[in-house]
C-alpha cells in the first residue's frame, strides 16, 4: 500500500502564510492582552483580527469554497490549524474557532440550501457566531447524550422547547444557537433527539450567568442557557426529526480532531519556548539544555508531538474515507489531551520560575490545555468507549465463529 504523507503544494503556501500570519499579526496581540480574548476587546478584537486574515488570504481554510473558504479537507487542514493554534487568538482570527468551527462543518453537511443562506453563510464569513447547546446540568445530557432531557413538542406549524443548558460555548454574542432537544423517548433511552436552528433573538431564549473556567481564550465565554416556550417553525429543523444524535455524529469526530489541531499548535508553542530558554540559561556549570535531565524533557515533547500528529493523520483519513472513525477520533483525542498537557507541563518545568509567570507564554498555555481532557468527551468517557469496542468485537468474533 502507497502511503503518500505530502501536502500539496496550495495546503503549504497556505500554512507559511497562516504561520507568518500568526506571528506577525496575532501573536502581539494575545501576549499584550495575557490570552484573555475578553480583556483584548472580544468581538471587536474578533472582526479586527478576522479582517486582517481575509487580507492575508488564510481566512476559512474549512469553509466550503462557494461560502468564502479553502474548502479543506480533514487531512489538509490538520497542518493549517496546528499553524493558527500557535496563537490561543489563531483559531478565531482564521474563524476556525470552537464551536463555529464545527457548526460549519456540520452545516455545510447537513443544512437545507435555505438554512445554508440563513445560517451557513454568515457564519463562514465571520459575520455572526454561533454556539451549539447540547450539554445540560445533572441528570441532563453531557458525557452521556443519551441523558438529554431537554424536550422539543410539536405544535401547530413548528415546535416549542423547554429546558436548560449549561457550559455553552460562544452563547454570549452568538448569532444563532444549535439546540439538541428530545422529540422521543425518554431520558436514558437511546435516539430521539433532534437538532434545532434558533436565532438568539427569538422570544424564550435566555442566556444566563457565565460559569467561570480555567481557559480564557474562547469568546462568548461557557454560559448557562435556558429555553422556555421557544418556538421554532418546522423550517428550523435541522436534518430529519429523531436523528438528532446521528447528525451530531458528523460534528463530534471531526470536532475532536480539529481541537487536538488547534492545541497541538498551542503546546508546540510552550516547547519552543522552553527549548529556546534552556538552549541559553546557564546553570550548574553548564547550560541547562546540556543536561540530562532536561534533555529526557526535551525529548519526551518531541515524541509527544510527534505521536500526537501521527494519530491525528490516521483519524483525519479516515474521517475523509467517509467514516464516522469513532475508535480512532477517541484514541487521538485522549492520547492528544493528555500529551498536549504533558508536553506543556515539561515546558514549565524546564523554564522554572519563569514558566509559571506571565512573563513567558507558558502558564497561560497551562491554563488553555487542561480543560481538553474534559472537553469533547472526558477522558475517561473514552478510554470506555475504547474498551468496549474492543470487548464488543472479541465477542461479536466469537459468535460469528459459532455459527
Amino acid at each position: 500500500m502507497a502511503v503518500d504523507l505530502s501536502y500539496p503544494d496550495h495546503v503549504r503556501d497556505l500554512i507559511a502564510r497562516t504561520e507568518q500570519f500568526v506571528r506577525d499579526e496575532v501573536l502581539p496581540v494575545e501576549d499584550a492582552h495575557g490570552g484573555d480574548i475578553t480583556a483584548a476587546g472580544g468581538d471587536v478584537i474578533r472582526a479586527d483580527l478576522q479582517k486582517a486574515a481575509k487580507a492575508a488570504g488564510v481566512f476559512a481554510p474549512h469553509a466550503p469554497v462557494e461560502y468564502g473558504g479553502h474548502g479543506l479537507n480533514m487531512s489538509d487542514r490538520a497542518p493549517v490549524f496546528e499553524a493558527a493554534g500557535y496563537s490561543l487568538f489563531g483559531p478565531t482570527a482564521l474563524n476556525i474557532a470552537a464551536p463555529d468551527e464545527g457548526n460549519v462543518h456540520m452545516l455545510a453537511h447537513i443544512a437545507s440550501d435555505e438554512q445554508k443562506q440563513q445560517f451557513l453563510a454568515p457564519l463562514a464569513a465571520g459575520d455572526v457566531r454561533s454556539a451549539f447547546a447540547m450539554t445540560e446540568p445533572a441528570p441532563g445530557a453531557g458525557a452521556d447524550p443519551n441523558a438529554l432531557n431537554t424536550r422539543a413538542e410539536k405544535v401547530p406549524g413548528g415546535w416549542k422547547i423547554n429546558g436548560r443548558k449549561h457550559f455553552i460555548t460562544g452563547a454570549d454574542g452568538a448569532g444563532f444557537f444549535i439546540v439538541m432537544a428530545r422529540t422521543s423517548g425518554e431520558p436514558g433511552q437511546r435516539g430521539g433527539a433532534t437538532m434545532f436552528l434558533a436565532p438568539a433573538d427569538t422570544a424564550g431564549l435566555k442566556i444566563g450567568r457565565h460559569i467561570d473556567t480555567l481557559d480564557r481564550s474562547m469568546i462568548g465565554g461557557h454560559c448557562e442557557v435556558d429555553f422556555e416556550d421557544l418556538f421554532v417553525p418546522d423550517s428550523a429543523v435541522l436534518g430529519e426529526v429523531d436523528q438528532g444524535f446521528a447528525y451530531a455524529q458528523v460534528r463530534l469526530g471531526p470536532a475532536r480532531m480539529t481541537h487536538v489541531m488547534r492545541w497541538l499548535g498551542a503546546a508546540r508553542r510552550g516547547h519552543d519556548t522552553a527549548v529556546r530558554y534552556v538552549a541559553e540559561r546557564e546553570g550548574f556549570g553548564s547550560r541547562l539544555g546540556d543536561l540530562g535531565m532536561i534533555q529526557k524533557m526535551i525529548a519526551d515533547n518531541e515524541i509527544d508531538i510527534a505521536a500526537t500528529r501521527a494519530l491525528l493523520v490516521q483519524a483525519c483519513w479516515e474521517l475523509d474515507q467517509g467514516s464516522h472513525a469513532a475508535n480512532a477520533t477517541s484514541i487521538a483525542k485522549t492520547f492528544a489531551a493528555e500529551a498536549i498537557f504533558r508536553i506543556v507541563d515539561r515546558s514549565a518545568q524546564m523554564c522554572g520560575g519563569l514558566g509559571v509567570s506571565e512573563d513567558l507564554p507558558i502558564a497561560r498555555l497551562t491554563r488553555e490545555v487542561r480543560p481538553f481532557r474534559v472537553y469533547d468527551g472526558p477522558s475517561e468517557v473514552h478510554r470506555w468507549a475504547i474498551a468496549k469496542r474492543a470487548v464488543g468485537a472479541v465477542r461479536k468474533a466469537a459468535r460469528e465463529a459459532a455459527k
